[in-house]
């Protein structure tokens, strides 16, 4: 098949992006597609060998079978490319413009997953009526994050309550939305999910950061995070976390793959953290890492998630919106 691989992008991300879809366009040539890669500039621009793209609703993308975004953050992972691919007419990997957008939304996310009764850490919105004595209420320390960002950009830790306005302050540079999480000394444990209508999951892995928490730093630096695969977790939280994952991955409206991030306690208490709908997706990347431990090599993972796309787009053409 003829792919487009989507890389770059507006956010804070894009170098990020631009190393992922170096990694997907080698797994997909490996797998034996033919592959346009096509770059979106920092100033929104779409590229093509060179050439600005555009698009035309109902005429798909560069004469491509499919597309394959592996835009990470705004405008790439929320639902506004996803939009766009789905404009065009193009079938395309991952979640759909609403299992994008609620998932980009951590505040939105939450919310869902609280009202299906799935086990999270306590926040709070701020901003909103009596958002401040509801964070007191979550006890010392708490997170203070962009809603809709990714990379742990703009993310304070608060160990004193007066440090709580700069930090919702600095949050509210990068999003109007900002989140206020209480604190949980659980294990770091990340699970990968691959599929559509029924989902599987990889086994689990384990962050493990040189670091308080796990910054912008400790994720894109060499050395300062390490994951272990498959996490030491006995077999019974093992499949706990595998089958909260895939249920977190439905109830949010997930298809083709996302990874699934969550706390487990030292009580086998698991809550979910986010749900990131293009994770980062080198070879190394997590995602990757977590399905090779499974058994499922880097190219056969590409070739799955287009066949996947191709899956989701013929099934929604059968339906008339």
């Amino acid at each position: 098949m003829k792919v487009v691989v989507l890389s770059g992008g507006r956010s804070s991300e894009h170098e990020i992006s631009l190393l992922s879809g170096q990694a997907v366009t080698a797994g997909l040539r490996e797998a034996g597609h033919e592959v346009i890669e096509l770059k979106i500039e920092k100033d929104g621009a779409w590229v093509a060998d060179g050439k600005p793209v555009g698009i035309v609703p109902g005429e798909g993308l560069l004469g491509a079978d499919a597309a394959f975004p592996v835009l990470h953050g705004p405008y790439g992972e929320d639902g506004a490319t996803q939009g766009a691919l789905e404009t065009a007419g193009i079938a395309y990997a991952g979640s759909d413009v609403l299992g994008s957008a609620v998932c980009m939304d951590k505040l939105t996310l939450k919310r869902l997953c609280g009202f299906h009764g799935i086990t999270q850490v306590d926040f709070v919105q701020a901003g909103v009526t009596g958002w401040h004595e509801a964070a007191l209420e979550l006890g010392l320390p708490v997170w203070v994050n962009p809603s809709r960002l990714g990379s742990s950009v703009g993310i304070s830790k608060v160990d004193a309550w007066d440090q709580l306005t700069d930090a919702v302050n600095l949050a509210a540079k990068h999003d109007p939305r900002v989140i206020i999480e209480g604190h949980c000394g659980g294990r770091e444990i990340e699970c990968s999910v691959l599929g559509n209508e029924n989902p599987e999951a990889s086994l689990p892995g384990e962050i493990v950061a040189d670091a308080d928490w796990y910054d912008y730093e400790a994720k894109y630096t060499e050395g300062r995070m390490n994951l272990a695969v498959p996490a030491e977790l006995d077999e019974e939280t093992t499949a706990a976390v595998r089958a909260a994952a895939t249920n977190a991955f439905t109830l949010a409206g997930c298809s083709g793959l996302a990874r699934c991030d969550f706390f487990v306690e030292e009580d086998g208490t698991i809550l979910l953290n986010e749900i990131n709908t293009i994770p980062g997706f080198t070879q190394t990347s997590v995602y990757a890492k977590l399905w090779q431990a499974t058994g499922i090599e880097y190219p056969d993972l590409c070739d799955r998630l287009i066949k996947l796309a191709i899956e989701r787009h013929a099934e929604e053409a059968k339906h008339s919106f």
